[in-house]
């Protein structure tokens, strides 16, 4: 009789353990997601950012591109005269006019 009791209460322990681990590392991966956000958002208005920052927006802008070193150069150049880089990896540039606006000679986006 006192077998079943204790198999139940260790069972009872265990199911709580468990449910408070799902629901902390659910709380992480909100908290988490924020932060990205957060992040994304903050470069991403005109004169948001400082120049110290345009290497950090400029990865997080060039992380998934084949042409990572192009990218980066051009990024950063834009990122100090505009102060702001888009949010995302590609497009988005509404949110950034001077970035978007800023042309070569033959008329094509200089910025990434």
């Amino acid at each position: 009789m006192a077998l079943p009791k204790s198999f139940a209460i260790l069972a009872l322990l265990a199911l709580l353990l468990a449910a408070a681990w799902v629901v902390d590392s659910k709380a992480q991966n909100e908290q988490a997601t924020a932060e990205y956000n957060v992040e994304a958002a903050l470069g991403s208005r005109p004169g948001s950012l400082r120049r110290y920052q345009c290497p950090n927006a400029c990865t997080r802008r060039c992380s998934q591109t084949q042409y990572h070193k192009p990218c980066m150069f051009f990024c950063q150049k834009c990122c100090r005269k505009c102060l702001c880089v888009p949010s995302g990896f590609y497009g988005n540039k509404q949110t950034c006019p001077c970035y978007n606006n800023w042309k070569t000679k033959r008329g094509g986006p200089k910025c990434p």
